[in-house]
């Protein structure tokens, strides 16, 4: 008897249900795009959404209009500087306070070709304007429309820099991988 009582076992514990994002009141979507974190949401004058989103650990902010094509990244004082809460909320507030576009769909998520292609021409264009290390921030307004998770642009980044070397090249140390925009010919 006494073997009885010490071989049974505590009833496992209930699966727990998957947690559903909470919907949004001004649109009944429960839309996260992969890649970003939403941190404020505004509503517009005619009811579209302007996001605050940052992609980078909560230290780089972003804004992004759902209604038009609004997008910050950097608050212009007398210098560019990042975005902190504070900045990106005032500058996504006054865009709200006074934006008269209609909502647009919510930006779908593209296939992976689509975003592949989408991440390369971004690369491709930063090529044209600048050359020198790759900086994800330089990639902030594009992340509502790729979707995608800094592993993932890493790893596209890698392929980029194997296929397309006089674009991107890929340096990789002890502190992980570096990227470099190649100069156009002819500078």
């Amino acid at each position: 008897m006494a073997l009885t009582l010490f071989s049974r076992r505590p009833a496992p514990a209930p699966a727990a249900a998957p947690v559903e994002p909470e919907p949004w009141f001004e649109t009944g979507e429960t839309w996260t795009p992969e890649g970003v974190t939403v941190v404020e949401r505004y509503w517009t004058q005619v009811h579209a959404v302007v996001l605050v989103y940052t992609a980078a650990q909560g230290y780089r902010h972003s804004v992004a209009c759902l209604g038009c094509h609004y997008q910050e990244t950097q608050y212009k004082v007398r210098y560019s500087s990042l975005l902190t809460l504070e900045q990106a909320a005032e500058l996504a507030n006054a865009h709200a306070a006074q934006c008269r576009a209609v909502p647009r769909e919510i930006p779908a998520r593209p296939d992976e070709p689509a975003a592949r292609e989408l991440l390369r021409a971004a690369v491709r264009g930063m090529r044209k304007r600048d050359y020198g290390a790759f900086c994800f921030s330089d990639l902030d307004t594009q992340r509502l429309v790729l979707q995608r998770t800094n592993d993932w642009i890493v790893d596209e980044l890698g392929r980029m820099a194997d296929e397309e070397p006089d674009v991107l090249k890929a340096s990789v140390s002890e502190y992980g991988t570096t990227f470099y925009i190649q100069e156009l010919p002819g500078r």
